[in-house]
């Protein structure tokens, strides 16, 4: 039967309890065992998908449609599996979906409450994730021990725990030693209150992985250990580190699998990590770096744009490459000189997706620099949009070329709301979401990326090129490289007198993985390492 393994944080948020459960989901997996991994998100919005990337980061869409926490992306980038919306559970979800049931009438009258309704709720958000019997079920609890909003998902747990049987279940409690730079001391107490608090709710947790600047003396893990309550080489170390991938090779080390696989009465094979320590030390190690710009509203968050980062260091370690970005401010590229500044020392651009006006005139004027002066360019989403319109202004002389997004009135709507969505009045999940079919036409440079005729992307987004205006661009020299199977929806552009100018109206970056690069990103890594630095400022001077 299904093996469960619960992963709570204490002492402070953003410890890295998500990469700790990828890293462990990793392990697993290379010792042959199959494993998926759920997200418990303690917030009362029903999913991310409102939520401001300020606030809370990327977000993550899976082939199934579901808008989810950016976690879900680390964990199919490590364990190298597709998840879906059952492993994505926030507090508004399950509430919605107890009350909905009670308006039915389907708890006959009872009296609905935190325990048993929504406990047995969350439970069988566990049992569903479980439907397909893998070996492993790592399930992890967002926010902070002691957040009320955590409460229930914790009871929860805890019930499970007793109904799964003796040896079917642990937890594991990531938490934090600060270091007292002053005194040169590791303090453990904070960690030991955090326990303490998980105790009082009836969770004794079996490992601790605590995060650290230092390494743990012995005797200060003898000192966890005892007062925690958990064995002394139960006590896990979990450096920072140059790069997460690194990781699942420090856990390995620390015997945090062993640990694992004792408590559960599992076999322990040798893991098969050999490629990804080769992949990890060309991410950390290769004396090629290449530069790449990124330009978005959101770049004093790298959060916001995640995925597309990770993908970048994916298709670097590929090309035995370290990848060295730099955020730019679309809202700081105003004019043409301002963006001729801010793109003079990359070798490569990417525009990633968003919504709202801020910033767009900004991303036209790069791209614009970009496509004269054969920078190697990858647009995404709104990206491909904002390509779209800057070569209708620029090159097929629509020069009022808009979207209807960001200027309603515009008398070309180069790009425009999908007819099923005019008239929409709940924003969370109303847009086209999740994997579609894509068609690439014969002879373009995406077919060749992709070696294959028919292509299955991620998207998250309402606007579409509008179809109007097709002819015109294409006789312009612009290319519609992949359209949806009725050949109406356009999903790649490309530029073919251009080293390497691609756009995508969906997401690649939702499916690259370390141990398998998404082949866009590979290949516009490819042509940015063939551009030197400084080649745009002199192309212009010139």
């Amino acid at each position: 039967m299904t093996k469960y393994i619960f992963v709570t944080g204490g002492v402070v948020s953003s410890l890295g309890k998500g990469i700790v459960a990828a890293s462990l989901g990793k392990l697993l997996r290379a010792r042959g065992y199959s494993v998926t991994i759920q997200k418990f998100d303690p917030y009362i919005n029903v999913d991310p998908g409102t939520m401001s990337p300020f606030q809370h980061g990327e977000v993550f869409v899976t082939n199934d449609g579901a808008e989810t926490d950016l976690d879900l992306g680390h964990y199919e980038r490590f364990i190298n599996a597709d998840l879906g919306k059952v492993n994505n559970v926030t507090s508004g979800s399950i509430y919605l979906s107890v009350i909905t049931k009670e308006r039915k009438g389907d708890y006959l009258g009872a009296t609905v409450q935190t325990i048993p309704h929504i406990t047995n709720e969350i439970k069988s958000k566990l049992k569903e994730a479980s439907k397909s019997k893998p070996d492993f079920l790592i399930a992890e609890v967002g926010g902070t021990v002691g957040d009320i909003e955590g409460l229930p998902f914790l009871e929860a747990i805890r019930q499970f725990k007793i109904e799964a049987g003796y040896g079917n279940a642990l937890f594991i409690h990531v938490t934090l030693l600060p270091y007292l730079a002053v005194s040169g001391e590791l303090k453990t107490k904070p960690s030991q209150h955090s326990v303490i608090t998980l105790r009082s709710i009836g969770i004794q947790p079996d490992i601790l992985v605590c995060r650290t600047q230092q390494a743990i003396p012995k005797t200060e893990r003898k000192k966890l250990a005892l007062f925690t309550n958990v064995t002394p080489e139960a006590v896990i170390e979990c450096r920072d580190l140059k790069s997460i991938y690194e990781v699942p090779l420090a856990l390995e080390t620390e015997g945090l699998a062993n640990e694992v696989l004792k408590r559960l009465s599992m076999n322990n094979p040798q893991p098969e990590m050999g490629a990804w320590d080769s992949l990890v030390k060309k991410i950390v190690a290769s004396d090629k770096v290449v530069k790449i710009g990124i330009a978005g509203k959101y770049t004093k968050l790298s959060d916001a744009y995640i995925s597309i980062v990770e993908s970048l260091k994916h298709a670097g370690a590929a090309e035995d490459t370290k990848i060295e970005i730099k955020w730019i401010s679309s809202d700081e590229c105003s004019s043409e000189e301002k963006a001729k500044e801010a793109l003079s020392d990359i070798q490569g651009l990417i525009i990633p997706g968003g919504f709202g006006y801020r910033g767009i005139e900004g991303k036209v004027n790069v791209i614009k620099i970009a496509r004269e002066t054969n920078l190697p360019f990858l647009g995404l989403c709104l990206g491909m949009q904002c390509s779209v319109i800057e070569f209708a202004r620029n090159v097929a002389n629509f020069e009022d070329a808009n979207s209807s997004e960001f200027e309603p009135e515009c008398a070309n709507p180069i790009v425009d709301l999908m007819p099923d969505q005019e008239g929409f009045t709940d924003y969370g999940g109303s847009m086209r979401l999740g994997s579609y079919e894509c068609h690439l036409q014969p002879g373009t440079k995406v077919r060749k990326i992709y070696g294959q005729d028919v292509i299955y992307e991620r998207h998250r987004h309402r606007y579409e090129v509008n179809n109007d205006y097709r002819d015109a661009l294409a006789k312009a020299g612009l290319v519609f490289s992949g359209l949806s199977p009725d050949g109406k929806l356009v999903e790649i552009i490309e530029n073919p007198s251009h080293k390497f100018f691609v756009a995508t109206q969906f997401h690649p970056e939702f499916k690259s993985r370390l141990e398998n690069p998404h082949p866009l990103f590979v290949h516009f890594v490819k042509a940015a390492l063939t551009t030197e630095q400084q080649t745009v400022i002199s192309d212009i001077e010139e």
